[in-house]
């Protein structure tokens, strides 16, 4: 495998490529081999890594909301009131 390094990289890149991989819960430097390889038409796509990181670039925080399904089985609840934390 190879390895490229960029110089000169501004600040708030790096911010908004920190941003995006903690969204698709990987490092940022796998965020940045997806970005690479979806650009260059290779390996694995994310079809949606390209286009945040162009509303990113423009400031614009893009959100989707989605109706959860219903729960068949209530989540389990835990109480501490009765244990000391310190």
């Amino acid at each position: 495998m190879a390895s490229i390094t960029v110089r000169n990289l501004d600040d708030s890149v790096r911010d908004e490529l920190r941003l995006l991989a903690a969204r698709h819960g990987r490092s940022m430097e796998a965020e940045v081999r997806t970005i690479l390889a979806a650009a260059a038409g290779r390996g694995e796509r994310s079809p949606n890594a390209l286009m945040d990181l162009y509303w990113a670039r423009r400031g614009v925080d893009v959100e989707v909301d989605l109706e959860l399904p219903h729960r068949e089985v209530e989540a389990l609840r835990v109480d501490f009131s009765g244990h000391e934390f310190g």
